[in-house]
């Protein structure tokens, strides 16, 4: 049988790090790569079993290369400390891995925010690459919005990945502000032309995008937070890159 490696990179992820790794118990091996938490994250998660890794944090596609690294499986599955394995995925996972019919393996993630479900504006069905063969699958090396390249078949398992990514509307901004400093440096370093007038075409077409195109409306008033984070994210990426190459122009 071969064996099944879970990958988990985290940084203060105290109060979700337990309840993800409880949902990826049948795996053969339980990796948690820590960037630096000043929390409990690295204690909770050796108390439940995992190997803790520490290595500073250098952008979300290294870090996951790194654990990726660290794993001794035949087959390397990756989650966050937000998301939960569902009981029938990874019934579908452990057969997929018996089976090895693909190299690699999406699964349909539904992403909570504020506590709603979003069946919509953009988020769902979200398949997302996470199961993969030792020496075939690999992470980009992005700063942020990382994902697999697999260099084989890749099939699709039922079963639902949950990721309760924003819990609090203040999760939501922090996370607008981060990641929009993180895709302000990658847009510098693609050397993309970017001006002050694009930050306000790209943050409306992504508010429309997501609220009008992609149903936003359906996933009630939830479904319109969403869509105003996504558009400050958008409208600051590309005013943080802006400003960027003002100065150093």
């Amino acid at each position: 049988m071969p064996s099944l490696s879970a990958v988990i990179i985290t940084l203060n992820e105290e109060a979700n790090i337990a309840a993800c790794l409880d949902s990826v118990a049948f795996c053969d091996e339980r990796i948690v790569v820590d960037g630096g938490s000043t929390d409990a994250t690295a204690a909770v998660a050796a108390a439940k079993g995992a190997r803790v890794v520490l290595r500073p944090f250098d952008g979300f596609g290294r870090q996951k290369g790194y654990a990726v690294s660290q794993a001794v499986g035949d087959w390397i599955l990756s989650v966050d400390a937000d998301e939960r394995v569902s009981t029938e995925l990874a019934a579908a996972i452990k057969a997929a891995v018996a089976d090895a019919g693909f190299d690699g393996y999406e699964v349909s993630r539904l992403s909570y925010f504020c506590g709603r479900p979003m069946r919509h504006s953009g988020w769902y069905p979200d398949y997302v690459l996470r199961l993969f063969r030792r020496g075939r699958g690999r992470f980009t090396e992005d700063l942020v919005h990382e994902r697999v390249i697999c260099d084989g078949q890749v099939g699709r398992l039922v079963g639902t990945l949950h990721h309760h990514s924003v819990g609090r509307l203040e999760q939501a901004l922090s996370r607008v502000d981060r990641y929009s400093t993180a895709g302000a440096a990658m847009l510098v370093d693609s050397g993309r032309k970017v001006s002050f007038a694009s930050g306000i075409t790209h943050g409306l077409w992504s508010f429309l995008r997501a609220y009008v195109l992609r149903l936003g409306f359906l996933d009630g008033r939830e479904g319109f937070l969403l869509a105003v984070a996504n558009a400050e994210g958008t409208y600051y990426r590309y005013m943080k890159a802006w400003l960027a190459r003002r100065r150093d122009g």
